[in-house]
């Protein structure tokens, strides 16, 4: 009897571990670039928004991939000031489809200077 269930749970194991194999796999490619509802690579363009979130937001437009922020005072600093645009160029997932423009200007006697 010990040797019949011996038999009995290899014979199970085997055809459980056969029942795993096989050349049909599918095919779940989660990073894919092309398949987005925005014109521009999602990850690119939810990293971006995140990242800005802190600062006012003048345009975003996720079919161009542009982000454009309004000047954001920092309260510790008061005397300076920052803009940035981002430009996303790519659909792929890759670093040189980010373009990032920042401006700083500094307030000297009233005035902001760059």
């Amino acid at each position: 009897m010990n040797r019949l269930l011996r038999a009995a749970i290899l014979g199970s194991l085997a055809l459980s571990i056969a029942a795993c194999g096989g050349k049909d796999r599918p095919n779940a490619d989660l990073a894919a670039s092309q398949v987005t509802t925005i014109g521009v690579n999602s990850y690119l363009w939810r990293a971006s928004l995140d990242t800005l979130s802190f600062m006012p937001l003048v345009q975003t437009d996720s079919n161009g991939g542009v982000i454009v922020t309004d000047w954001y005072v920092n309260p510790q600093v008061p005397t300076d000031r920052m803009k940035v645009t981002v430009s996303i160029l790519d659909q792929d997932l890759r670093a040189d489809a980010l373009r990032v423009v920042a401006i700083r200007e500094m307030n000297r006697g009233g005035q902001w200077v760059a």
